[in-house]
């Protein structure tokens, strides 16, 4: 992008960007996971399986949005050196694919506090 548009090269970073919060998911949830672990006999196996669901539920979102925003962000980079037009619809399906990682934090969270 910055040999063939150079005027482009920010609008393409916006992919990465959105990638790098769903980073920012999963370190939320395991700092907060982190905060309140305790010696075995205060820390339950009911609530170690309740954190081990809220990581996998950030987790597996998270991998989800990452290829979904992977995708998507390659081929709208690359549409988008082409058309300018197809900005608009890239960064439309580039915030569906954000959301579900989105709900995988809403769900960890959940089972936080449970």
């Amino acid at each position: 992008m910055s040999v063939m548009r150079p005027e482009l090269i920010m609008k393409s970073i916006i992919p990465v960007v959105m990638a790098g919060i769903i980073a920012i998911y999963g370190l939320v949830v395991a700092v907060l996971i982190a905060g309140v672990l305790d010696a075995p006999p205060k820390y339950t196996a009911y609530k170690g399986f309740m954190h081990l669901g809220a990581g996998l539920a950030v987790g597996f979102s998270g991998l989800a949005a990452g290829f979904a925003i992977g995708i998507v962000g390659d081929a709208g980079v690359r549409g988008t050196a082409q058309q300018p037009r197809l900005f608009v619809g890239m960064i439309l399906i580039l915030i569906f694919a954000e959301v579900l990682g989105l709900y995988g934090l809403i769900v960890a969270i959940y089972l936080y506090t449970k």
